[in-house]
């Protein structure tokens, strides 16, 4: 039997907070300051094609093939310019090693207006809240620097875990460390497979986050679905009555 409500875990990217400026406006902008002259439309084709490469080929920062997080984006910054013929290889060291730092500058994330509020009633409801998040180990620097860090008891990223969702072994590491049962857990995300579905196969109170509505005519119950984190804390509420 399912209990009362007691732990909410969180998505993070597009979720919580976004990128502020495209992928090729910030690595334009670090281009500029090496005296190059990119645009950023060519850019974000050569960083979504190097980006799928990776990704495909090391997937989870290439953990299992002895990369880290900060190998993983150095490599994909890198891999990014040369599809733009920057073959310099000091220079693109140099600047992939800027971009993996200038992006846990809080001016390079923009918070959801409807975070702090949502983050705040569901603390006020006496629940703790975690962090689940295929995300590297810069997570927390960059959740401090957006102010975001204190709503929160723990963090689980994919790089630290060794596991991404949609596996689901990353939730369960999420609930192994609060000590909550997963039919007393809800998560909320943005993404169909990697939170909503994810989450309910373990039982957890899965919330799809739809800013867009995308999924209106979709087979997912409206009551799994929301439009804003305005609304998730009453639906949280209704879980512990």
């Amino acid at each position: 039997m399912r209990g009362p409500l007691q732990c909410v875990l969180w998505d993070v990217k597009d979720t919580l907070l976004k990128v502020r400026m495209s992928v090729g406006q910030q690595y334009c902008k670090e281009a500029h300051r090496a005296g190059l002259d990119l645009k950023p439309s060519e850019v974000d084709v050569a960083f979504r094609q190097t980006y799928q490469h990776c990704s495909r080929h090391y997937p989870n920062y290439g953990i299992t093939q002895g990369m880290d997080g900060q190998a993983w984006w150095m490599k994909v910054v890198r891999d990014t310019f040369s599809r733009c013929k920057v073959q310099d290889p000091t220079l693109l060291n140099t600047m992939a090693l800027n971009l993996y730092n200038d992006f846990c500058n809080p001016e390079n994330w923009e918070v959801f207006p409807d975070c702090q509020k949502a983050l705040e009633s569901c603390s006020s409801l006496g629940l703790t809240l975690g962090v689940v998040s295929n995300f590297d180990r810069r997570l927390e620097l960059i959740l401090r620097a957006c102010g975001l860090l204190p709503h929160f008891s723990f963090l689980v990223t994919s790089e630290e875990a060794g596991v991404a969702k949609p596996d689901p072994t990353i939730f369960e590491q999420a609930l192994q460390k609060c000590g909550i049962a997963a039919s007393n857990t809800a998560h909320i995300g943005d993404h169909y497979l990697f939170d909503y579905l994810c989450s309910r196969s373990l039982g957890i109170h899965g919330y799809l986050l739809d800013r867009q509505n995308k999924y209106t005519n979709s087979d997912i119950p409206s009551g799994h679905r929301i439009g804003s984190l305005d609304e998730l804390p009453l639906r949280l509420q209704q879980l512990m009555n």
